[in-house]
């Protein structure tokens, strides 16, 4: 073969790829991943559509219909996307709109005021990724049909005559397993949560679920549906209340704005609970934005402005006290704060933070002018607003004083590193582990057992602080709580920064029973209330210890519950036979199995150091939960309802769960 030179690169070798090609070639630069993510991402797609028509007032309802043969469809009742001729294409609008990359009416032509689509380029990226796509439009009682291949039309527009879908569009896909070779279930729950989130966020709107695959306990969910409605005429008041759901509200009422500046509409919700945490939820077009943005940022300066020039004005802060800051005012806060703009600027593709600077002004004036009537008009509110972060601002005086004698303490002991931490001889972070292990007993087998190059050990001790119901300064006297903070380098509360963590894997190793999992829920509430760029980050993980040891000869096999040992017998069993060893059926399973030990682990420190670090240590055998945050929101809730002072929502919690427990997997 000859060798090629320089001048040998020409026009030749550029590659041009048509259509749709692009899509399909790198489907994770427009959906992500190809993954559940990416699977969820081309119904969200679809829906977002739906859900425009909707903000543009001219959709009242938002249908999603899981089938049973593996497809979704998603139907709203808007307008229809248009089946005239496009002047450009010579095509239909209906295939030009789902064949062609940035068509649609999201882009000046005066279909949307505003959009959740920063792109516009949902439907034909869904199309391009799916085996099959279904599109159906109601134009003045005719439907209208076309479907496609990969993003390639294979039937033409058709005219199927008079509908009793009076308007509308209806799309139904089918994801294409090439692209999707793990290929996901759609998830009932995501999409729950996703129309929930949407019915919240465009009031008056109805929004709805159907599951028509059979499972054990519906098999016959084609005939009745698993299903579920959404519909929330107070928007995001509603929104402010579902999310206080276990807490202890301030006040029963609500503050709410909604304000047209521009060409913008700025929405507010809020109301403060008597917990330590914040609860802010930013979204832009009904797009999720979790780490805020511009709105955020305009929100939290007016707060800050308008509550301590009410708190001057009006006594409630002594001369000689210094303002309040934002983390003060911030305690116990629950708000959403919804803006609508035609043209969002988001960073990433992702969506994840809002950048147009001229909303941080719509924001912060508006909130500025009426949450300041708010005060004056709801002077009782005012003053629990105000008291709550005047003992903020105590506690984080206290918190600081707290910190530096504990800092103190360690600059006189020599280090800054807690004392019982096993620390790892490599400085290289991205290979480092924290092992953070319950018990004095499994710590010393841990530290024994592991590989003391990138493995640290912290063991704590009994059960840590409840850190759902604890201000900072409170955690500065528990010895475990410091012994955590000072082992991972991040700091905490003002002095937090990702940028000094330790460690790449935080992993907490538990015993596999009730106590060793109200440990980890302990350690995991701390993590997600104060150290949440950590979870976010994906440096947070679960050891799953063995539950049983099984020895067959001088061959062992670790099995982590019930149901996976009773399998493994039966795989025992079944290669002995296979092997023509004589088995008497007469005999239990574990003799069939030719089993000389089966040990039910209670704990950790019942391993040695060597078992600890086969197990649940050594990387090419362990297995370790990483825990991420899917839906801040339904974590933020879980917590609430399992670490708070609620006790009815905890016996609710226990009653629901109660159902899938087995006897035989019960610790007692």
């Amino acid at each position: 073969m000859a060798k090629q030179t320089a001048t040998d690169y020409d026009a030749s070798q550029i590659q041009v790829l048509e259509g749709l090609e692009p899509v399909r070639r790198r489907p994770g630069m427009y959906i992500g991943s190809t993954g559940y993510d990416g699977i969820h991402h081309l119904v969200k797609e679809i829906a977002d559509n739906c859900v425009d028509e909707a903000i543009a007032g001219y959709a009242t309802t938002v249908t999603i219909e899981l089938l049973e043969d593996g497809g979704c469809r998603v139907t709203d009742d808007g307008r229809g996307i248009p089946v005239d001729t496009h002047p450009k294409t010579g095509r239909s609008t209906l295939e030009t709109v789902l064949t062609i990359l940035h068509a649609g009416g999201k882009f000046g032509g005066g279909s949307y005021k505003v959009s959740s689509g920063l792109h516009g380029v949902g439907s034909s990226v869904v199309n391009a990724l799916s085996t099959r796509f279904i599109a159906e439009v109601s134009h003045d009682g005719q439907l209208y049909r076309i479907e496609f291949y990969e993003g390639k039309p294979t039937t033409e527009l058709q005219n199927l005559g008079k509908t009793d879908m009076l308007r509308g569009t209806r799309i139904t896909f089918y994801p294409d397993e090439k692209i999707f070779k793990d290929l996901v279930q759609f998830d009932y729950d995501w999409i729950l949560n996703y129309l929930r989130h949407q019915a919240y966020l465009t009031k008056g709107v109805r929004a709805k679920i159907y599951d028509y695959r059979p499972t054990e306990e519906n098999p016959n969910a084609s005939d009745s549906p698993k299903r579920y409605e959404f519909y929330f005429d107070g928007g995001i008041k509603s929104y402010v209340k579902h999310l206080n759901i276990g807490k202890d509200p301030l006040d029963d009422d609500i503050f709410y704005i909604e304000k047209e500046i521009e060409d913008s509409v700025i929405e507010v919700a809020m109301q403060y609970n008597d917990g330590y945490t914040e609860n802010v939820m930013t979204f832009a077009n009904n797009v999720y934005n979790p780490e805020g943005g511009m709105h955020l940022v305009g929100f939290r300066v007016a707060m800050t402005r308008v509550i301590n020039d009410y708190a001057r004005k009006n006594g409630l802060l002594k001369e000689k006290e210094e303002n309040l800051t934002g983390d003060d005012i911030r305690e116990g806060q629950t708000a959403v704060i919804l803006v609508k703009l035609p043209d969002p600027q988001f960073e990433g593709q992702t969506k994840n933070k809002l950048g147009n600077p001229e909303v941080r002004g719509y924001v912060d004036k508006v909130v500025t002018e009426y949450f300041g009537y708010y005060l004056e008009e709801h002077p009782a509110i005012a003053k629990k607003i105000i008291g709550k972060a005047v003992l903020a601002a105590r506690a984080r005086k206290a918190a600081r004083a707290a910190r530096e004698g504990v800092l103190r303490k360690g600059a006189m002991e020599g280090f800054n590193l807690p004392s019982k931490l096993a620390d790892c001889s490599s400085k290289i972070m991205e290979e480092c582990e924290l092992y953070i292990v319950e018990g004095d007993s499994a710590g010393g087998s841990a530290k024994s057992g592991r590989d003391s190059r990138v493995q640290a050990i912290l063991p704590l001790r009994g059960k840590v602080l409840n850190t759902e119901r604890a201000r900072l300064d409170k955690m500065f006297a528990n010895k475990e709580i410091v012994s955590l903070i000072k082992g991972m380098g991040v700091g905490i509360g003002d002095t937090f920064d990702i940028n000094n963590l330790r460690y790449n894997r935080i992993i907490i190793m538990t015993d596999a029973d009730v106590d060793g999992s109200h440990i980890a829920t302990l350690l995991l509430t701390f993590f997600f209330r104060f150290m949440r760029p950590v979870v976010e980050a994906g440096h947070i993980f679960l050891a799953k210890p063995p539950l049983f040891l099984i020895k067959q000869g001088s061959s062992k096999h670790y099995v982590y519950d019930e149901k996976e040992k009773d399998k493994k017998i039966d795989e025992l069993i079944m290669i002995r036979r296979e092997k023509d060893i004589k088995i008497d059926p007469n005999d239990d399973r574990l003799k069939q199995a030719g089993i000389t030990l089966l040990q039910r682990y209670k704990g950790l420190g019942e391993m040695d150091a060597t078992q600890l670090w086969e197990t649940t240590m050594d990387p090419t055998n362990r297995v370790l939960i990483q825990v991420g945050i899917e839906d801040a929101e339904k974590a933020d809730a879980i917590f609430t309802k399992l670490m708070g002072d609620e006790v009815a929502l905890r016996k609710a919690f226990i009653q629901l769960k109660s159902k899938e427990i087995k006897l035989e997997d019960l610790d007692v």
